[in-house]
């Protein structure tokens, strides 16, 4: 292509071969695959005819940086998209590392693109790239590329990269949560991990138990029904976002209290709740009951035939449990780790077995294996949160690991204590976990730090957390974009380029701060990385700065 040339997407009429049937079309194996790809198809159609990205803050003030109206253009004129091997039925919920999503995208000097990938997933992730080599015109209201030819082959570093939602410290529209799983595919996440329930509320609808949503969640009509709860893990397939369930026991399940006395032990025990719990209200699940065991039988075996059609994982929690608490526990009375562990190992145990018979592989917060020395199927994955060396202590045991330390990926980190100054709190009322994490240090951190190599194949990959005290929908976009983007890089690409180094902050930061205006463009509200002056330099693709660290 000559340099005065531009690839141009300018009339409705050009998008046309996205549906054309005379194009080759992937070979798909199952029916729901097939219209994943057309989907997804549509979407990119609609990116690029809707999307209004206007990158002037990364050029020179008033700068002629867009095609000349009169200059030669060449139009994209075919669009082929080749799938080349048969999704096998692991596409729709698939473990970690079963789908190769790796892609390739070609556009010619003649304008011809060619998308080719081995599943379906790499062409989803392949389409999401394609819509983000074209900007809009500000003149014509055309669609121009500045970077054909060009040919990208790009494939993930992690197979499971995710984001961890809670829904249960505030409420979430089901409409909200669609909202986030757009924004999760666009940056390549294929993971959206659902803390869906917690002390504070149980904002999800279990028929058998009806109390549990009816008494527990904040209000009337603030819960997820069945129907949702189905729509919410079929929007993520057809993103490529496998949505996982979590139901976090036996600690932070004091809020069933409300619905089913007796089945909590040391439920909201106040003033003196940070002797008994993480945070209020205090209260786990007993450990030797019967009618607990009772109750987990009629909410496995009406939750998890629901949701194991869209997931093959499904996670248990088992983080901060509180020993204190099982003092008021009538069936243990004690706080003594050696009597509680066999009584938590038989409940764990209990848990799996139902999670492996619905057809799914269980997950566990990392104080089961590293705390309790409980032990755990070999199938188990254990997510890790609060440390690295915690990531290293658990494929030292041989067990698959997410990573996602809390001082680098917990986004709810250094927004000040939330809890009233009577209690703990002291000036100047920082949370546990200041100071915030910015983008930098978000980006700075290596889910492989201190793996040997002959044990990264068990770091399946990572999550980034939101924790949600402080955070609802009206913030939420704000607090999580474009942070949450430079985790996905990293889970993408990893934290270190082809030579071994650490990837450059700087060159991070003009994609981050392109990646955030598309982002708001397509309507999530995301934060600002820099002011424009920073980026509005000779060069136009964001990467020269006049903002350097000295």
């Amino acid at each position: 292509m000559k340099e005065e040339e531009s690839l141009v997407f300018h009339e409705v009429e050009s998008f046309k071969v996205l549906e054309n049937s005379d194009v080759p079309l992937p070979s798909l194996s199952t029916a729901v695959s097939y219209a994943i790809i057309e989907a997804a198809i549509q979407r990119a159609q609609d990116r690029l005819l809707n999307d209004n990205f206007v990158p002037w803050k990364f050029h020179p003030r008033n700068s002629d940086f867009e095609p000349a109206s009169n200059a030669s253009k060449v139009y994209l004129n075919r669009v082929i998209i080749q799938q080349n091997q048969t999704d096998s039925a692991a596409i729709l919920k698939p473990l970690a590392g079963e789908v190769n999503e790796r892609y390739t995208i070609s556009i010619t000097s003649a304008g011809v693109a060619e998308i080719t990938a081995i599943s379906s997933s790499g062409i989803l992730r392949a389409l999401d790239t394609f819509t983000q080599l074209f900007y809009r015109h500000s003149n014509n209201g055309g669609v121009y590329s500045p970077y054909a030819p060009v040919t990208i082959t790009d494939a993930p570093k992690f197979a499971h990269r995710g984001f961890n939602m809670d829904v249960a410290r505030n409420y979430y529209p089901p409409s909200f949560i669609l909202h986030t799983i757009e924004a999760l595919a666009w940056n390549k996440f294929n993971r959206l991990h659902l803390h869906v329930v917690d002390a504070q509320s149980w904002p999800l609808d279990i028929p058998a138990l009806p109390l549990l949503s009816k008494k527990g969640a904040y209000r009337t009509g603030l819960s997820y029904s069945s129907k949702q709860l189905a729509e919410i893990q079929e929007y993520g397939l057809y993103r490529g976002v496998e949505v996982i369930v979590e139901i976090d026991m036996p600690g932070h399940t004091s809020v069933v209290d409300l619905a089913y006395p007796g089945l909590i032990a040391g439920y909201n025990i106040q003033p003196d709740w940070p002797t008994y719990a993480a945070e209020p209200p205090s209260g786990s699940l007993k450990l030797n009951s019967s009618a607990v065991y009772e109750f987990l039988r009629i909410l496995w075996e009406d939750l998890l035939p629901r949701v194991s059609p869209y997931s093959a994982y499904f996670h248990t929690g088992g983080d901060e449990v509180n020993t204190n608490v099982y003092k008021f526990d009538e069936t243990v009375r004690s706080n003594a780790s050696a009597i509680l562990q066999p009584l938590l190992q038989r409940f764990v145990n209990y848990n799996h077995d139902y999670v492996r018979a619905a057809g799914m592989t269980p997950i566990v917060w990392e104080e089961m294996l590293l705390q309790w020395n409980l032990t755990l199927g070999q199938d188990v994955v254990v997510q890790t949160w609060r440390s690295d060396e915690a990531v290293a202590q658990t494929v030292a045991k041989g067990h698959k690991v997410l990573a996602g330390n809390y001082k680098y990926w917990y986004l709810d980190c250094g927004h000040g204590s939330w809890t009233d100054p009577s209690t703990r709190a002291t000036s100047p009322f920082e949370d546990y976990c200041a100071p915030l994490h910015n983008w930098r240090y978000v980006y700075s951190y290596d889910p492989l730090h201190s793996i040997p190599a002959n044990a990264t194949h068990l770091v399946l990959g990572g999550e980034v957390h939101m924790w949600s005290e402080q955070t609802d929908p009206t913030s939420f976009d704000a607090v999580v974009w474009p942070r949450a983007a430079a985790a996905a890089e990293v889970l993408w690409s990893g934290a270190k380029d082809e030579m071994g180094r650490n990837r450059s902050l700087v060159d991070a930061g003009g994609r981050l701060g392109l990646w955030r205006e598309r982002l708001v463009n397509r309507g999530t509200g995301a934060g600002v990385v820099q002011m424009a002056f920073c980026r509005m330099v000779e060069g136009g693709d964001g990467e020269a700065t006049d903002c350097p660290s000295v």
